[in-house]
């Protein structure tokens, strides 16, 4: 039987190059006590690697239907597939009483926001490697000041720190995208360094860098927020600032003023 096509709607695009798929998995360094959560399994690419690994767990969240029956077929006596969509998933629910890694070949049209979620959500996470648009990998990744960051750097890395792991050209997928991928790894931050206040991070966030061109002052105050802009000295920010030029800790610290 021809294998089905990649479905656009998904934002499909397979792997196809063992060597890749090794050099993702490897950067999970998986050991036997490890519950590990792939997302998008698909043909399996990732999935019969980590099958060979002597792991503790493996459940397989994938939204296709077709790739969902075959990967439960295929699978063994450790590994669970589930018919699902990730980003509807309650990510809370993976608390630090039983740690998990996560990985995923994830679709481009998701990638941004199932992030966001998970690292967010996920205080049981131990670990995280996903591959991105190479675009998105920048962005979570990218230091302040630069081109690159935005509020999705500053929300990724109020929980995580990003670690670049390496470039993939289209060839390495069917159907090749357009753009390149990049493969990031997620080390959680310590406990006691997350944000205190997530709602008012995340509004804050949206805030800003809808204006990212504006200085600080200036955008608190057409919001109606002059008492907050005239504040941020206390916390040694300058309100002529823009919100590209502020580290994580920093926005956390505005938000805890709001």
């Amino acid at each position: 039987m021809a294998q089905p096509r990649a479905k656009k709607s998904l934002g499909q695009h397979f792997l196809t190059q063992r060597n890749i798929c090794e050099r993702i998995v490897g950067l999970l360094h998986s050991t036997a006590d490890d519950n590990i959560i792939e997302i998008g399994p698909g043909p399996g690419a990732l999935t019969s690697i980590l099958q060979e690994l002597p792991i503790r767990q493996l459940i397989l969240l994938e939204k296709d239907t077709h790739w969902a029956r075959e990967r439960h077929k295929r699978g063994n006596a450790r590994t669970q597939a589930v018919l699902t969509d990730a980003l509807t998933m309650d990510w809370s629910r993976i608390q630090p009483n039983k740690p998990w890694k996560i990985i995923g070949n994830l679709p481009y049209n998701v990638a941004s926001p199932l992030i966001w979620d998970i690292v967010s959500q996920c205080s049981g996470l131990q670990k995280a490697v996903f591959m991105v648009q190479k675009e998105v990998g920048e962005r979570l990744a990218a230091a302040p000041s630069c081109k690159d960051y935005g509020g999705l750097s500053v929300w990724v890395q109020s929980y995580v720190k990003p670690i670049w792991g390496f470039t993939v050209g289209p060839g390495a997928f069917s159907p090749p995208p357009k753009v390149d991928s990049a493969v990031l790894s997620f080390v959680p931050l310590p406990k006691e360094d997350l944000p205190k206040q997530p709602e008012k991070l995340a509004k804050l966030i949206k805030l800003c860098f809808q204006q990212r061109r504006k200085q600080l002052g200036s955008i608190f105050r057409q919001q109606g927020l002059s008492a907050l802009a005239a504040r941020l000295p206390e916390l040694g920010i300058e309100p002529q600032l823009r919100p590209e030029n502020l580290s994580p800790q920093q926005f956390q610290a505005i938000a805890a003023l709001c």
